[in-house]
């Protein structure tokens, strides 16, 4: 669908936040095989929705990490070719029942209304795809840093958070530093 002769548009500059700060209200939950099995109906309600738009859908967060504890929210990447081009992937992921959360610069956000699903889009070769990936996978594979996500990711859910954000605020530090091992590792 998008047209590689298209000029490419401008991408907004502010963050819109449908229906502002959210609390936090969940608790880790021991890692579930169902978790893949929702990702992969996902995955196919994605590719139908933006049939005709090349795009790559990816299973991210800790509910793509076996053994990890999680939020039972399922996060999903999907890379498109130009951002900016809402309507060859907004249009069909809203038509397909998600509901939009977050436009920012380079990044949208849409979600089932459960809320249990996050599907956060990019543009292709966004270095947040890779980054994503790159947490996932190493993740998946040493053990000391999987146990110390949810060491920190248990002491965060011990604290009250009014807004969501703020808890993935928190995690940074963790995150930054689990990344660059990761990085480290496949060099």
């Amino acid at each position: 669908m998008t047209d590689s002769s298209r000029p490419r548009r401008p991408d907004v500059t502010v963050v819109e936040l449908i229906g502002g700060p959210e609390a936090l209200d969940l608790d880790l939950h021991g890692y579930d095989p169902r978790w893949v099995e929702e990702y992969l109906e996902h995955r196919h309600r994605i590719l139908d929705a933006l049939a005709g738009v090349d795009v790559d859908v990816e299973h991210i967060g800790s509910t793509a990490v076996p053994g990890l504890a999680a939020k039972p929210i399922v996060d999903i990447v999907v890379a498109v070719p130009d951002i900016t081009a809402e309507e060859d992937y907004l249009d069909g992921l809203l038509a397909a029942g998600y509901v939009l959360r977050v436009r920012e610069p380079g990044h949208r956000l849409v979600r089932t209304p459960a809320r249990d699903v996050h599907v956060h889009v990019y543009e292709r070769g966004d270095a947040a795809v890779h980054e994503y990936l790159l947490l996932r996978d190493h993740l998946r594979t040493d053990a000391d840093d999987r146990a110390l996500y949810e060491d920190v990711k248990r002491a965060l859910l011990s604290r009250r958070w009014d807004d969501m954000n703020d808890y993935a605020d928190a995690k940074h530090d963790v995150i930054l530093a689990i990344k660059t091992r990761a990085g480290a590792a496949r060099r």
